[in-house]
């Protein structure tokens, strides 16, 4: 046992958990005093306290869907890149940094705009005209100090996606255009990582797990004409619920993938219609 596992072990608790079971938590408190003490990161206490078998208190609440201590520390581990950080990847990288992902690759050339106030978390009145992947990291430093993020303030072309990629897991899409998310699948697919795919539009979202080897968006969206690059959502606009739930489906797919738990939507298409209250698993060609 290192010296900061002992060091974890001397600070922790004993609690209950809601499920009425025995654990020792650590507090971020704790936390923060034993990262100044060994002049480590937050992230290296987590890591220790959850190797030590002490829960960082921030995490309690997941154990239940992490299976535990390893899978939280598998999380802690995990690198994820979220390409486009607006109505979908802005809400994606707050739910990513709640539960613990330990390192997000933030990529977005764009800044905020007036028309993003409806549905982008991350825009406020405030910071209209900053880079999205700065706000990003700003809200993520004051959600969980413990996640390492990389600020990528361009937009992702043929000529530097692969490296905003190196190291990654997977990577979500978050994108609202075809040519980019088609290079995504394609630099996906060459670096052997996963990719979540999440789009929308008005009342309609759509999401969908894509492994090396699937055909993905070729199924999906089949080939698009040269200027055409924008998808239905310019003519029925984008509302604020939509996103977020697109979001929240796109981060529990990132998270069972991470965790090899469950049944990804690999091969299939969830189609959600809000404005009928109905869901559609759609079978994608093999």
């Amino acid at each position: 046992m290192t010296e900061l596992e002992q060091a974890v072990k001397k600070l922790a608790e004993e609690s209950i958990s809601p499920s009425g079971k025995a654990y020792h938590k650590i507090s971020l408190a704790s936390v923060r005093q034993l990262a100044g003490e060994f002049d480590c990161s937050i992230k290296e206490v987590e890591i220790s306290a959850l190797t030590a078998g002490i829960v960082p208190e921030r995490y309690e609440r997941n154990l239940g869907t992490t299976g535990g201590l390893d899978g939280q520390l598998l999380l802690l581990n995990s690198r994820v890149a979220v390409i486009g950080l607006g109505g979908l990847g802005g809400l994606a990288v707050e739910l990513l940094a709640r539960m613990g992902v330990g390192a997000i690759v933030l990529i977005d050339g764009d800044t905020f705009s007036e028309s993003n106030l409806n549905r982008q978390i991350l825009s406020t009145e405030e910071n209209l005209c900053q880079k999205k992947a700065e706000a990003a990291r700003d809200r993520i430093a004051r959600i969980n100090a413990a996640v390492e993020t990389t600020v990528i303030t361009e937009m992702a072309t043929g000529d530097n996606i692969e490296k905003m990629l190196q190291g990654c897991n997977l990577a979500l899409d978050c994108l609202d255009n075809l040519e980019t998310r088609f290079l995504l699948q394609e630099t996906c697919q060459k670096l052997g990582i996963p990719m979540i795919h999440g789009a929308i539009a008005q009342f309609y979202g759509q999401v969908s797990t894509i492994f090396p080897g699937d055909q993905g968006l070729k199924v999906i969206y089949g080939s698009f004409p040269k200027g055409q690059n924008k998808g239905i959502e310019r003519e029925l606009g984008n509302p604020a619920a939509t996103p977020a739930l697109v979001a929240a489906l796109q981060v529990q797919e990132a998270v069972k993938v991470l965790l090899k738990k469950g049944e990804p939507l690999r091969n299939r298409l969830l189609f959600v219609d809000t404005l009928q209250g109905s869901c559609e698993t759609i079978l994608l060609e093999r």
